[in-house]
């Protein structure tokens, strides 16, 4: 998979955005970035767009923009001279595919049906956008779809939004969704940045789904431990389950029996998906111990945080 798309991937939401006015292209970036969602889909269905691609790219870097709606591989090279790090068509037309691997431009063509899958495993890819998403048969059909695929990946646009959001990305064979939800036209033209970056924020949260899943509490002693957590039965009828290394006393409480991560103890952070977590909350500045993570069958499934806040270590778990 192109280093680009394995981006993409972990940020899991792509705006898809149509810009009538390039003057908006640098307010909405700065929007998508400080909401969390460091990229961006600029459509080349406006006269607009190649020149909202220049300033979005010129401006911020590390915006990971791409050009969506690309019909001829004539708009892709103008895309990529704008500074597209990527390429979206609607369909798959072979001729701008071609083009577009020929000139090196990480492509991302349209399917909608296994002939297309097969003409785009033909051409050399291994993600394609699957459109109209919920028109074309949405989860239920990319998963009938992709069966005998075992190798092709998707990104689902149109109709994707923030209640079925959860329900596509769970899917192992999804890379990311694109979706316009948080970039409302109407916002836009008027100017309406600032409910955008909270429609964005709005939209990681939703995605990312942190909940806290227990507190860890440092003790001296198994004895301590138990003790503690046959208090908490008698007031509260929690469940005590006696682990090695801790006492659970119901779910919310982990009953270390001695001296765990944290001065006095830890808290669990539960994530629906603990590497799109991780690669967010860096993006927020905080630091992973990489040295921590937890694998199990080659996935995730736990990592602390450096440091301590508040006396307690952090880290997250996957749900």
């Amino acid at each position: 998979m192109n280093k680009v798309i394995e981006e993409l991937g972990k940020i899991g939401i792509v705006p898809v955005i149509a810009l009538d006015d390039a003057k908006d292209a640098e307010p909405l970036a700065k929007a998508l970035i400080e909401g969390g969602l460091p990229c961006a889909e600029v459509t080349f269905r406006t006269a607009a767009a190649e020149e909202s691609i220049r300033i979005m790219a010129d401006k911020f870097p590390e915006l990971i923009v791409g050009a969506g709606t690309v019909l001829t591989p004539e708009q892709a090279d103008r895309a990529m001279n704008a500074g597209a790090k990527f390429i979206v068509s609607p369909g798959l037309n072979p001729k701008v595919v071609k083009h577009c691997i020929d000139k090196g431009y990480p492509i991302v063509p349209g399917t909608s049906n296994p002939s297309d899958v097969e003409t785009a495993i033909e051409l050399g890819l291994d993600v394609v956008k699957f459109f109209p998403a919920e028109a074309a048969g949405g989860l239920k059909m990319i998963k009938a779809m992709s069966a005998p695929y075992t190798n092709m990946k998707f990104m689902p646009t149109g109709g994707i939004n923030a209640d079925n959001l959860k329900s596509y990305l769970d899917f192992n064979k999804i890379v990311c969704c694109g979706g316009s939800w948080m970039v409302k036209k109407d916002m836009v033209a008027a100017g309406d940045f600032e409910g955008i970056k909270n429609l964005t924020t709005q939209a990681v949260d939703t995605m990312l789904g942190f909940e806290v899943r227990h507190v860890g509490v440092n003790l001296t002693s198994g004895e301590e431990a138990e003790e503690l957590a046959d208090t908490f039965n008698k007031m509260f009828s929690f469940e005590k389950k006696v682990g090695n290394s801790s006492v659970f006393s119901g779910t919310g409480f982990e009953l270390m029996k001695k001296q765990g991560r944290g001065t006095h103890g830890h808290i669990a952070i539960a994530t629906n998906y603990i590497e799109r977590a991780v690669y967010h909350l860096e993006k927020r500045g905080f630091e992973i111990d990489k040295d921590s993570a937890v694998i199990k069958e080659g996935r995730l499934k736990a990592i602390y945080f450096k440091g301590e806040f508040g006396g307690f270590a952090i880290h997250l778990v996957q749900k």
